[in-house]
């Protein structure tokens, strides 16, 4: 992609990501100049293209790489946070599934969160006018949408007979898990095109690439966001051309639950004493910033097959996941495994006493209520100095409980009936393991699910940095985000379509300020 590099904007976009990407386009829709500015290239890596290869990406120039500091509650382990840097964001990496969450959610962050606005009824219309869902359209779903979402694709049998394990072992299927209710189990909705990754910069962004209005600098890292008192007035980045500095009459901040709470602390933003520590001085003194950071965790469950081999999966390995309750009182679910055609090993973790089969599959149990929470803080004042992720994993005792729960649940779907023509056999945590010596396997097994919010939540309370309603951050003038940062508390679910809503939520009320 040729960079165009203009030296002023009406607004700054920082980040290309999946609600980047909406902004973007309906800004520029509504006549108003962009320039977006994103650290990574254009979306060319063919892995891209094929959510089956996904973990090709991992590691790669397209991802952030990032590690957590050491975590006590995961066995002291550092979990790797894939991270997408590309044209697309993380949505360039994910696994391509579409999950709304729960009405419960919305309806906790309007009512009990602060968050007025934000119940499941004033977001479900939000929901419809992105969906071109596959399905058909409703009065829960959208058929005429920008963005793809598909469940009518080739389906792998061994998905089709997990799908029979569950509901042997006692969960209902649910036929469409994006209508309000997720409970039961559900063959998956993916964010794709003739097979392919369509994600929003494929779907919004790039189909109005060339427009007057919508500059993109790509390559080119924000180092920080630029004040005069407390007003945001351009940012500094970095290129191929060196550092230099970009004015703009609003800045809207959307890179991502790790990378938006960096540039706001780099940029004088945040607790100001810790900001003081690392020898920053202060624009404004906003203490939850890079707080409330948490995640969604999986731990799997690998087989062997003794009967039928694993055929491979023709659009992805991931078609079938389930949401169910740990503790039958609560009022959504709080766990999301989710099943993948191949084997997934935990890292630095191999099955003991057995060899590695590349023929297998996996149940990975997952928990998505976590009551764990962590936090996003810079190491030093320099641009290159890394930022601290404490992820807090497992650190409540009820999150490690739900997540054994979870992975004893995939176990016994794995010894179900229906999956007899495979003849599955356990390699990891291993026969060996008893279901109640879970815990430990749990915690030195434990990985992301790609799904960090939090550290910018929106609310009402002295800890939030976002206003729910304007997406302003608190005690600044022309500065916004907008992005999976906001979210006060996780859905029940991946967060992709979440902040694709935000996207969308974000973009009408820009639009509509001056």
């Amino acid at each position: 992609m040729t960079a165009q590099r203009p030296e002023t904007a009406e607004t700054i976009i920082i980040g290309a990501g999946s609600a980047e990407c909406v902004i973007a386009r309906r800004l520029v829709d509504a006549g108003r100049p962009v320039t977006l500015i994103e650290a990574g290239s254009d979306d060319a890596n063919p892995h891209i293209d094929h959510l089956s290869t996904l973990g090709m990406l991992w590691h790669s120039d397209q991802d952030w790489d990032y590690y957590t500091t050491p975590q006590p509650g995961a066995a002291g382990r550092r979990i790797h946070l894939p991270r997408g840097r590309v044209m697309g964001g993380s949505h360039a990496l994910n696994a391509g599934i579409w999950v709304r969450g729960d009405r419960w959610d919305y309806d906790t962050w309007s009512h009990e969160l602060g968050c007025e606005g934000w119940s499941w009824e004033e977001v479900l219309p939000v929901f419809r006018k992105i969906e071109n869902y596959d399905g058909g359209a409703s009065g829960t779903r959208g058929g005429e949408g920008p963005l793809d979402v598909v469940v009518d694709f080739p389906r792998n049998p061994l998905m089709e007979d997990l799908v029979e394990a569950c509901r042997e072992t006692g969960l209902p299927l649910n036929p469409d898990y994006n209508s309000g209710t997720v409970d039961g189990v559900s063959r998956m909705q993916l964010t794709i095109r003739d097979g392919h990754r369509f994600n929003t910069w494929r779907a919004y962004l790039k189909p109005i690439v060339g427009d007057p209005r919508l500059s993109i600098l790509t390559d080119v890292q924000v180092r920080r966001i630029l004040f005069e008192g407390r007003r945001a007035v351009g940012v500094e980045v970095e290129g191929a051309d060196g550092v230099r500095e970009l004015s703009a009459e609003r800045v809207v901040l959307a890179a991502g639950a790790l990378n938006s709470p960096e540039i706001l602390l780099r940029s004088g933003v945040g607790p100001g004493e810790e900001l003081r520590e690392v020898g920053i001085e202060p624009v404004h003194d906003l203490p939850g910033v890079g707080r409330n950071l948490h995640d969604h965790l999986l731990s799997p469950v690998v087989y062997t097959t003794e009967g039928a081999p694993v055929p491979a999966g023709e659009v992805t390995v991931a078609e079938v996941h389930f949401f169910d309750r740990s503790d039958p009182g609560l009022p959504a679910p709080d766990t999301q495994p989710i099943f993948f055609s191949v084997p997934m090993y935990a890292e630095n973790a191999q099955p003991p006493q057995e060899p590695v089969a590349e023929n297998g599959f996996t149940l990975q149990g997952g928990l998505v209520r976590p009551h764990s929470r962590g936090q996003v803080r810079l190491t030093g004042p320099a641009p290159d100095d890394p930022i601290g992720i404490d992820l807090g994993a497992l650190q409540d005792q009820r999150d490690v409980d739900a997540l054994v729960a979870s992975v004893r649940q995939c176990r016994a779907i794995g010894r179900a009936e229906a999956l007899s023509a495979w003849a599955p056999r356990e390699l990891y945590p291993g026969p060996d393991v008893a279901d109640e010596d879970l815990e430990d396997y749990v915690r030195g097994s434990v990985v992301t699910y790609h799904h960090q919010v939090g550290t910018c939540r929106m609310g009402r309370d002295e800890e939030a940095v976002v206003d729910p309603s304007t997406f302003a951050v608190y005690g600044t003038d022309g500065l916004f985000v907008a992005d999976a940062s906001i979210i006060p508390q996780v859905p029940t679910g991946n967060t992709n379509a979440p902040s694709v809503m935000i996207g969308e939520r974000a973009a009408s009320a820009l639009v509509d300020s001056p």
